[in-house]
């Protein structure tokens, strides 16, 4: 690959799908580019538009405006961008929305809980314990 930035932004790309792979979903994949209609870099990321950057000069505002509009594309309910720590490791990147998008996440989360707490409360339970903090 002729240019180094561009190089540097698809190693970190793969180092994404990597870890989602190993860590969330097995299926994670880079995405085709689509140009005006770009639905984000990485599909596997549960309900997300992923917009990855691995960029000297972080600019958060541009990121999460980029992964909204991506997402509206994919069809997706949340659009994030990951966002790489100079550094750092890819389990230690950033992982960044705007407010109002983290609380319709939030108020999601919360109401499946409770959906599923009230139709089966001994699965509730165990995934509780299963993701409680160590």
């Amino acid at each position: 690959m002729a240019n180094p930035s561009k190089a540097k932004g698809t190693a970190f790309e793969t180092a994404v799908v990597t870890y989602l792979r190993e860590h969330h979903d097995p299926s994670a994949h880079r995405n085709v580019q689509m140009g005006s209609k770009d639905i984000g870099d990485i599909d596997g990321y549960h309900l997300h538009a992923v917009e990855a950057k691995a960029e000297k000069s972080i600019t958060l505002a541009d990121y999460v405006a980029q992964a909204n509009r991506e997402a509206i594309n994919a069809g997706k309910p949340y659009g994030c961008a990951v966002v790489k720590r100079r550094m750092k490791g890819t389990a230690d990147a950033y992982v960044v929305r705007d407010l109002a998008t983290d609380v319709r996440l939030m108020n999601r989360l919360r109401d499946m809980e409770a959906a599923l707490k009230d139709a089966s409360f001994d699965r509730w339970f165990d995934i509780d314990e299963e993701h409680a903090a160590p």
